[in-house]
């Protein structure tokens, strides 16, 4: 345990990790090194993996007694951050704050630092900033490139940045571990969209979400095409579970792609009826996709400006496997019922 006579507020930085070999060290290695002037601990719920990432994490605390690990039997996020959570405040009764990090995250140095600042200067409730996406190839520089800007994901300031402020959710999230308790922790059923969830709760506690730009961290994006197309897919499962379960929620930028994946489809059938019936004029429906092909065409070339080739000619891409896997994922729904 950290010693109990730092000058900071104790924090439990906490995570759920799983198949993460290839960054786990590096990741909590982020944690350890931070300047915090005050006590911490590393909180890490390991689920079932297929690789070495259950030996990796008890090795590292073997090294480090700042670091506690905890198995994750379900293997399923939100559980795994609730019982890091319970971890954490169990080797550190006296933390004060909670930050969640990730086990492919690497946080920039003071970044607790800051994040405890932000915390008391505003007295919010969650403090976070920016998820920043950042490719070594040419379909994750695309794919980074469409997650930090509009045209990708419609927007939000924890993908495309912003001022400082009140905000309806933020990447990764520091809490007030006093809030945090009484809202109830993370919702079990949420096994994606559960940042987003906590916060909609706590907003509608009373408490405040805080965006602020200083709190950036690296996110690597997927690597190849299927896993990329997966998972837009499932997000889009899950946007429809959220807006089935709070309909006052729904807004432009949701209900945008699946709209579009609808109207383009029926255009492509009512384009197939008139060819098969003879009835040429129906062709005229194709104008629908046509017009969408042209506007991500166009959005690429503004959105990509600066990409090298290897990206760039993947971007237009990119987009459409986002925009309309995510816009299918929402109407085919049923991520409540997959689990």
């Amino acid at each position: 345990m950290p010693p109990a006579s730092r000058s900071r507020p104790a924090v439990v930085v906490f995570a759920a990790v799983r198949d993460e070999e290839r960054d786990l060290r590096e990741a909590v290695a982020s944690v350890l090194e931070q300047d915090y002037p005050g006590p911490l601990v590393v909180a890490l719920a390991v689920g079932p993996s297929r690789d070495r990432t259950a030996e990796l994490a008890d090795e590292v605390a073997q090294h480090d007694p700042r670091v506690v690990v905890v198995p994750n039997p379900t293997g399923l996020t939100p559980q795994g951050l609730n019982l890091a959570v319970r971890a954490g405040i169990a080797a550190l009764p006296s933390s004060v704050y909670l930050v969640r990090t990730d086990g492919h995250a690497r946080l920039p140095q003071g970044y607790v630092r800051t994040a405890v600042e932000v915390l008391e200067r505003t007295g919010a409730d969650n403090v976070g900033g920016m998820m920043v996406p950042v490719g070594s190839g040419g379909l994750q520089e695309a794919v980074a490139r469409a997650m930090s800007h509009p045209v990708g994901l419609g927007g939000g300031r924890f993908h495309t940045g912003g001022v400082e402020g009140e905000g309806e959710t933020v990447y990764l999230g520091a809490f007030r571990r006093a809030t945090f308790a009484r809202v109830g922790g993370y919702d079990e059923h949420w096994t994606r969209a559960q940042d987003w969830e906590l916060n909609l709760r706590l907003r509608e506690s009373g408490g405040v979400v805080w965006f602020t730009p200083r709190l950036r961290v690296e996110y690597r994006p997927r690597s190849s095409w299927r896993a990329l197309a997966s998972q837009f897919f499932r997000t889009g499962q899950w946007r429809r579970e959220v807006v089935s379960r709070y309909p006052a929620t729904a807004s432009p930028r949701y209900l945008a792609p699946p709209v579009a994946v609808a109207a383009m489809a029926l255009a492509v059938v009512v384009a197939l009826v008139g060819l098969l019936a003879g009835v040429p004029a129906l062709l005229a429906a194709l104008v629908v996709p046509g017009a969408y092909l042209v506007g991500v065409l166009v959005a690429a070339v503004v959105a990509g400006r600066g990409l090298r080739a290897r990206a760039a000619w993947r971007f237009p891409a990119v987009l459409v496997v986002m925009h309309v896997c995510w816009g299918a994922g929402f109407l085919r729904g049923g991520a409540g019922r997959s689990r």
